[in-house]
């Protein structure tokens, strides 16, 4: 799979088969993340790779973020403060992004997660404070049971138009695919 082809086929799941993650795809997984571009290289960002169900079940208590409990994977992106206090949030969701994406070519599902008690996240996993809990990526498995929070996703999941999300040269000014531009 390509990397344009993993983009377009990554859907968010909220269901998972019981089966682990092979620690080779966990392994790829990190490496894409450590591999993402960072603010004057600080790579301010830290994953907690979390499998063990007692701490999964200390994630779910956000609203929308209940099947974390039934994810055989839970990936936190923490995000360094201090070592970037203006980019550290951005670069480590770029980060986490290519996690996504390299999840996604392994054959894994996955859910960004922003549903979250972040004092809980922290106490759970002794998090630092000079760490922001900035996200979570469920990964696992993909069933083939809907969830009713999935099956409401997947109605909503329409894009919108090009032309409606980009500009040409200035802002208002629309982005027509296959339009060639002379300057």
């Amino acid at each position: 799979m390509d990397a344009f082809q993993a983009i377009m086929t990554r859907r968010s799941v909220r269901s998972y088969l019981p089966d682990p993650v092979p620690q080779e795809s966990m392994d790829r997984i990190l490496e894409a993340g450590r591999a993402a571009p960072s603010a004057m290289n600080r790579q301010p960002w830290h994953f907690i790779f979390v499998t063990d169900g007692e701490r999964r079940k200390a994630l779910a208590g956000g609203k929308f973020a209940g099947f974390l409990t039934s994810s055989p994977l839970v990936i936190v992106g923490c995000s360094n403060k201090e070592r970037s206090p203006k980019w550290h949030a951005v670069d480590t969701a770029i980060a986490m992004q290519n996690m996504v994406i390299a999840a996604t070519n392994e054959g894994l599902g996955t859910c960004w997660i922003g549903s979250f008690d972040e004092a809980k996240v922290r106490e759970a996993l002794k998090i630092p404070g000079e760490y922001a809990v900035l996200a979570m990526i469920a990964v696992g498995f993909p069933s083939n049971k809907p969830s009713l929070t999935g099956a409401i996703a997947s109605v909503l999941r329409n894009k919108k138009a090009p032309e409606e999300i980009a500009s040409r040269e200035e802002f208002g000014l629309p982005y027509r695919k296959g339009e060639n531009v002379r300057s």
